[in-house]
Parts: C-alpha cells; sequence; structure tokens
C-alpha cells in the first residue's frame, strides 16, 4: 500500500519538496550553528558576561551629583528585586519561564497557528525572556533579507546556552540589568532612578508594573512624555 503511494507522482513529488525544504531548513541551521553567519559565544564566554556600568560621581557627603556612561546601567543583584516586580515581568513577557529550556515551543506553536493562520494578532509574538536577553546582550546584525531568520536563529542556540549556563534566577538578574528603557537608559536600576527617583528594591506595585510595560515599547510607554498610555499599559 505504502509503495504504491509513493509511486503516485503528485504524492512522490510531494514528499521529494518536502524533504528537500527539511534538508535544506537543516542545512541552514548548521551553517549558523557554526558560525559561518557570524560567530556565536560559547557556553564558556556566556559564562564570564560582564555588564559595562556608568561611573558614579559623589558628593562628600555620598550624593550622587552626576554620571559618565556610554550606557546608563547600575546592575544590581538579584535580592534587590521586589517579588512583585518579578512576577508583573514573568507575567507579562514569559508566562512559561520556569517550565522551558530558552524556547517555549508551545507558544512559538501557538504562534504559528494565530498568528500566521488565523491572523489573530492576540496571540502574542512567542519570545521568551531567555531569547531577549540574548538579543539585548549581542544585538542584531544586518544581513539582509534573511536578517530576521538568522539573527532569530542566533539568538535561539545563545538561549539554549545560556539556560545551560545560568539558573533561572541569573536569567532573570542579567535580563533586568541589561534590558533597554528610554533615554539611553539600560537596566531596572537605572530606570527606577531615571523615572521614580528611587531605588529598584523601593519600587511599589504600580511603578513596577509602569517599567515592566515599557518593555514592549520603552518610547511608546515611556511615563513622563506618556503618560495615559503608559497607565493604559500598566493596567493591563
Amino acid at each position: 500500500m505504502l509503495a504504491r503511494i509513493k509511486r503516485h507522482p503528485r504524492i512522490k513529488w510531494a514528499l521529494i519538496v518536502i524533504s528537500s525544504l527539511v534538508a535544506l531548513f537543516f542545512l541552514f541551521f548548521g551553517s549558523i550553528y557554526f558560525g559561518l553567519w557570524g560567530k556565536i559565544p560559547s557556553s564558556k564566554e556566556l559564562s564570564e558576561l560582564q555588564q559595562n556600568k556608568a561611573t558614579q560621581v559623589l558628593a562628600s557627603n555620598g550624593k550622587l551629583i552626576g554620571k559618565f556612561y556610554v550606557f546608563d546601567r547600575q546592575p544590581i543583584p538579584f535580592a534587590q528585586f521586589p517579588e512583585h516586580l518579578l512576577e508583573a515581568l514573568i507575567a507579562t513577557e514569559d508566562a512559561r519561564f520556569y517550565e522551558h529550556d530558552g524556547i517555549d515551543n508551545r507558544s512559538l506553536l501557538r504562534v504559528f497557528f494565530k498568528s500566521i493562520l488565523l491572523q489573530d494578532e492576540s496571540a502574542g509574538g512567542g519570545s521568551t525572556i531567555t531569547l531577549q536577553l540574548a538579543k539585548n546582550i549581542y544585538g542584531r546584525k544586518d544581513y539582509g533579507m534573511f536578517g530576521i531568520v538568522i539573527n532569530k536563529m542566533q539568538e535561539a542556540v545563545i538561549a539554549k546556552r545560556l539556560e545551560d549556563v545560568y539558573s533561572k534566577n541569573e536569567i532573570l538578574e542579567l535580563y533586568l540589568n541589561t534590558v533597554p528603557f528610554s533615554d539611553n537608559t539600560y537596566g531596572i536600576e537605572s530606570a527606577s532612578m531615571k523615572f521614580f527617583n528611587k531605588k529598584t528594591s523601593a519600587l511599589s506595585l504600580e511603578e513596577s508594573a509602569v517599567l515592566v510595560g515599557m518593555l514592549k515599547a520603552s518610547h511608546y510607554y515611556n511615563p513622563r512624555i506618556f503618560p495615559e498610555r503608559s497607565r493604559l499599559r500598566r493596567d493591563v
């Protein structure tokens, strides 16, 4: 029976096309994985991540009077993140963060079927916090018409390696210390000081929700420039 189906011209050609596409995909992915489109950091390199931070200028009484920086960033340890900040981040950006290994296959399938096949924009983007961290740390390069595919595949490889090297809490720490906000501000501590003039550990639930809401589009939801947009996003 199977041999008879395979002899059918249309089925035979369909099988050839599908097999060829699968083979091309794995060849393409292999070319990315082994660095033909640019070197991907190894697990060892990822384990040695360093975050540039702003140099603070303090008065004799310890009060901050200025900063020198390329990026305004002040990394802080995980213990200084309020629980409600972490809960807001995970609920908004990656509800299955503690269940996946960097890539949420269930979310990707949902996005494929709802967004692409059914044209339902409510399906979300399918990205994870670990994938976003990979993008935040290494950025994206211009590869022409294949750019989005190559960059996303590179980020997927990096995300898998990050999950092998770091614990979930360490990934959250790295993410919140590198995520971009408006006005050349990077990391939750610098954003807390810029928008609320307080340390991250002192953020209220509402203030945490405002900053997490900015991650979708930091300028568009800037609470100083667009307070009403920021409020609506905060309440999502």
